[in-house]
């Protein structure tokens, strides 16, 4: 059995905020990331239908503590939920909200019938297919599911893009790490990327490439724009399909499969990565980047480690010290995690987030103190 160890620091660490932005700035005056120079926009898009008000905050609660640059959210949302959304960021701290600017959009599909995009897998989960047609000027793109949570900066996946070689315009991970216990190499009845297929829940997308590039496809000889194979490739396969919009961006790369470049799946780590046993590696060393609670286990019993890092997230106090008050409890909970697979690796789990807190400290405190002493 394994047992979580609180690390004690020999020295003490204090991440709040308030103190940050007092050495960053001159007295009486609050400088912040977006008068620095040479800093770009990060994209950011998800989708929220239903009763994902609470998770959508929580991932863009994760994306704004542990990012650097400015990050711009594109928040598609059924109208009920548009003026909650607008209330709840109004709440958060100024020292948080000068770090993103976002836009809520309505639900939109511009090909096909829109009730049947609509219920296609999960509620309105195909608008993402759409996003590359409705932001139009938008060149670079990070879209993520609802249940997704950020434990490093997002200024870190976005360096993916610069990997990207000249026919790459989109990034994801492996649905599964293990060809004979996936579900695309045991189950699927349509084509799909790769052994396993890939999981979109996490996905990295150059959308001038994607909106300027002929697709190839198994319904014409000739190559197909984006917008114009979205529902003929919907009508051949949909009842061959089980995950939805997921299926068909396996399809679409399992015929191009030049145009997709494949992250680790430390970008993209979900249950199956350790219910059945350990099977990231790249988590094994390096700790969790992206955890995704696919299959509601934010909200159930049945996998408590994922659960304690939402609640811990949800929880936190924005301006509060991030060590004290979400890295201990974290820890602290999983002591009450070990009796399940997922919780026997805690320095999985644990490993990248303590990381990035340090990097946090750091990059915010120490790099600019030394700035601010070197005239």
């Amino acid at each position: 059995m394994v047992s979580v160890q609180r690390p004690r620091p020999r020295f003490r660490i204090d991440l709040s905020c308030p103190k940050i932005t007092t050495l960053l700035s001159e007295p009486g005056e609050q400088k912040h990331l977006k008068e620095l120079p040479s800093l770009q926009w990060m994209h950011l898009a998800v989708v929220a239908c239903g009763n994902r008000l609470e998770e959508t905050l929580i991932m863009l609660k994760s994306a704004v503590l542990f990012s650097y640059r400015k990050l711009k959210f594109h928040i598609f949302a059924e109208d009920s939920l548009k003026p909650e959304f607008e209330k709840k960021l109004r709440e958060w701290p100024s020292s948080y909200t000068k770090k993103f600017d976002y836009n809520l959009y309505p639900i939109a599909f511009s090909v096909g019938n829109a009730q049947e995009w609509k219920k296609l897998f999960k509620p309105c989960a195909a608008q993402r297919l759409f996003l590359p047609v409705i932001l139009k000027d938008v060149d670079s793109l990070l879209y993520v599911d609802t249940d997704v949570l950020f434990l490093r900066p997002i200024d870190d996946i976005w360096r993916f893009l610069k990997e990207f070689n000249s026919t790459q315009l989109a990034a994801m991970a492996p649905e599964h790490e293990i060809p004979k216990i996936g579900w695309y190499s045991r189950f699927a009845r349509h084509p799909y990327y790769g052994t396993t297929g890939v999981n979109s829940g996490v996905m990295l997308m150059n959308l001038t490439r994607i909106r300027n590039t002929q697709f190839k496809n198994s319904m014409i000889p000739a190559g197909l724009m984006w917008e114009e194979m979205l529902y003929p490739l919907y009508q051949k396969y949909k009842n061959y399909i089980t995950w939805g919009d997921q299926d068909l961006l396996n399809i679409i790369f399992y015929f191009n499969p030049e145009c997709l470049y494949v992250f680790p799946c430390q970008w993209n780590y979900r249950p199956d990565h350790c219910m059945y046993g350990s099977n990231c590696k790249g988590a094994e060393e390096e700790g969790i980047s992206v955890l995704h609670g696919n299959r509601g286990v934010y909200h159930d019993d049945k996998q408590p480690t994922f659960k304690a890092l939402y609640e811990v997230i949800r929880d936190f106090p924005f301006e509060d010290n991030l060590f004290q008050s979400l890295y201990y409890p974290l820890q602290s909970k999983f002591l009450d995690t070990v009796h399940t697979l997922c919780g026997r690796i805690p320095q999985v789990f644990l490993k990248q987030i303590e990381k990035t807190m340090k990097k946090v400290y750091e990059n915010r405190v120490i790099v600019h103190m030394g700035a601010n002493y070197r005239y």
